[in-house]
């Protein structure tokens, strides 16, 4: 069994409008209504490759109802822990550029807390476990390396697809993947402008080297690089036009996972996991996997 956890759920609006301009009313075009955290957006990828998994975080309100029940429609099971407050509704606008805002989401109190933490207790020994995506008010950077020291103990495949800086000290638990991108990866090493890809492929190693199994460097429009012990491979993304780059690496890594697990080798995983990213990127919200074999034909492999 695969287990998801999101401790910031979240309800996406995607709306499109001509243009967005400062005191007037500005209509929309289209607008959409979607199920989301990068957790949640993983769920449902893994449910789309035939994978059944466990959705587990934090949920709230009438919009933390409409997400458990999205999911449930997608006959993926759902753990979460109910709290006080709604799940937060953000907003990402095509106009002229694309625009995003991304609220807070709701306070989680300690008890609420600690029942997360018992949850992931209680995962059985082995399972895949993904910790993805931002913190409410009223949990700490803190929680990653207990959660990490958790799944340790209890042998499961850890995956984490975090910003905090707190990720490397979940590395002395030996994390199974973890998925910066290249602004994480800067920001984790003290570096505020973008990296040369000798500087991504340096620091991908440190991860390895501070005890990650395997990392996962996501690039946008430049592709992916991914190293392990053995090797370090480079792939290419797809050329078009950018829709919304808010859930891309969601469904990379779900791809990239899932993919394996259903016994593809490791360069055709990676290949048809920077396919659904650009997919997911010329899309309003995750891309449609009837369309992978056609778009991983534009991703190149390197072995570096």
């Amino acid at each position: 069994m695969i287990y998801t956890c999101t401790m910031n759920t979240a309800v996406d609006l995607f709306v499109e409008t001509d243009d967005l301009l400062p005191d007037i009313v500005n209509r929309t075009t289209d607008e959409d209504y979607q199920p989301n955290g990068k957790g949640v957006n993983i769920s449902f990828m893994l449910k789309r490759l035939g994978l059944d998994n466990t959705a587990l975080g934090f949920a709230g309100g009438f919009t933390g109802r409409f997400i458990e029940e999205e999911l449930k429609r997608e006959k993926i099971a759902t753990d979460f822990v109910q709290v006080d407050g709604i799940s937060r509704i953000n907003i990402f606008i095509n106009a002229c550029r694309e625009f995003k805002i991304v609220n807070k989401g709701p306070l989680i109190s300690e008890a609420c807390k600690q029942e997360l933490i018992n949850k992931m207790e209680y995962i059985p020994f082995g399972h895949f476990l993904f910790i993805s995506g931002s913190l409410p008010k009223g949990i700490n950077d803190d929680i990653y390396p207990l959660l990490s020291a958790i799944a340790a103990k209890r042998g499961l495949k850890l995956i984490l697809d975090i910003s905090s800086p707190a990720l490397l000290d979940c590395l002395p638990y030996h994390p199974y993947l973890i998925k910066p991108n290249e602004q994480e990866l800067a920001a984790f090493f003290g570096h505020k402008k973008a990296l040369s890809e000798a500087e991504i492929l340096h620091y991908g190693q440190e991860l390895l080297n501070r005890g990650a199994e395997r990392v996962l460097v996501t690039r946008g429009k430049d592709g992916a690089i991914y190293f392990d012990r053995q090797t370090t491979i480079k792939a290419t993304s797809a050329e078009g036009e950018v829709v919304n780059t808010a859930c891309a690496g969601d469904a990379m890594l779900a791809v990239f996972i899932g993919k394996q697990e259903l016994g593809f080798p490791l360069e055709e995983a990676l290949k048809l996991a920077s396919a659904a990213g650009a997919l997911t990127a010329f899309s309003k919200g995750l891309g449609d996997l009837s369309r992978l074999d056609e778009m991983v034909s534009h991703i190149r492999i390197t072995h570096l």
